[in-house]
């Protein structure tokens, strides 16, 4: 288990540029859900980017809209590919968003020095089989009906989107949280584009050997409501991870444990020589 993280600065090396973080929300939320974790890292010197996929947190695209996770996840694949060849992130992935950094893992494999995926959806090749679904998609029907579903392509087709009800996300997703980042979760919460979410599928096929290199760090979030500690267990067990960590949080470390967090971001950082 890890200590708090003072509030301080980080020592870097002599001469060396500071890492450039780019963090990836999960579902629903936005960029907006990093702001603590981005001015941790800003006042420490790194350089932190934060991605609003489609549909999500500034951008103005309808989640009904979305039918891909290529067309969800384009926004990162953008950003990665107008990224220097010579230069690479550390990219950082929470519950949804870790099916994005997979997905980078092997488009991008020079791009990435470090993947770290925070209660994360954590499969090789994404959702292909009735096991990955299992283990990397959240399963919340003990609760009843938590979620509030959109229709776009019509009632009689699968739905388009999907948000947690208002009256089940304090329970499930910010139990530990403070009550003001439930407050402006309220106002930035947007629907998830569930179908193109679902479609989440890797080419075994694309593989080139160069993704494996890159190293994957996995934080538990040990109290979590959504991503639960079995599935995180299970999805460590069949694609482990070079590090495993463990954080007492709810889904929403970001907010119920911010300074352990970053102190973790960091420690795995260190890990593979990037500070």
């Amino acid at each position: 288990m890890a200590e708090e993280n003072q509030e301080e600065t980080v020592d870097l090396k002599p001469g060396r540029k500071p890492p450039h973080f780019v963090l990836i929300h999960g579902m629903s939320l936005g960029s907006w859900c990093w702001y603590k974790i981005k001015c941790l890292m800003e006042v420490s010197g790194f350089t932190v980017t934060c991605i609003d996929l489609k549909s999500s947190g500034i951008d103005f695209s309808s989640a009904d809209s979305l039918t891909t996770f290529d067309q969800y996840n384009q926004p990162l694949i953008d950003f990665l590919s107008s990224f220097p060849e010579q230069e690479q992130v550390i990219l950082v992935g929470h519950s949804a968003g870790g099916l994005s950094v997979t997905s980078a893992i092997q488009r991008f494999p020079k791009k990435i020095c470090l993947a770290v995926f925070i209660g994360a959806s954590m499969l090789k090749y994404g959702l292909q089989t009735d096991e990955d679904m299992k283990n990397g998609v959240p399963d919340l029907s003990e609760h009843g009906d938590v979620y509030e579903l959109g229709f776009g392509l019509g009632p009689e087709n699968p739905p388009t989107s999907a948000i947690i009800k208002h009256e089940f996300r304090r329970k499930l997703l910010y139990h530990m949280s403070p009550q003001q980042e439930c407050s402006l979760a309220a106002l930035m919460m947007r629907p998830a584009p569930i179908l193109a979410l679902t479609t989440a599928k890797l080419d075994e096929e694309k593989e080139t050997g160069q993704e494996e290199q890159v190293p994957r760090v996995y934080i538990k979030t040990l109290l979590d409501r959504v991503m639960k500690p079995e599935q995180q267990d299970a999805m460590i067990r069949r694609w482990p991870p070079s590090q495993v960590y463990e954080l007492e949080s709810d889904h929403s470390p970001f907010f119920s444990n911010p300074f352990v967090l970053f102190g973790l971001l960091i420690k795995a950082a260190v890990s593979v020589g990037s500070i």
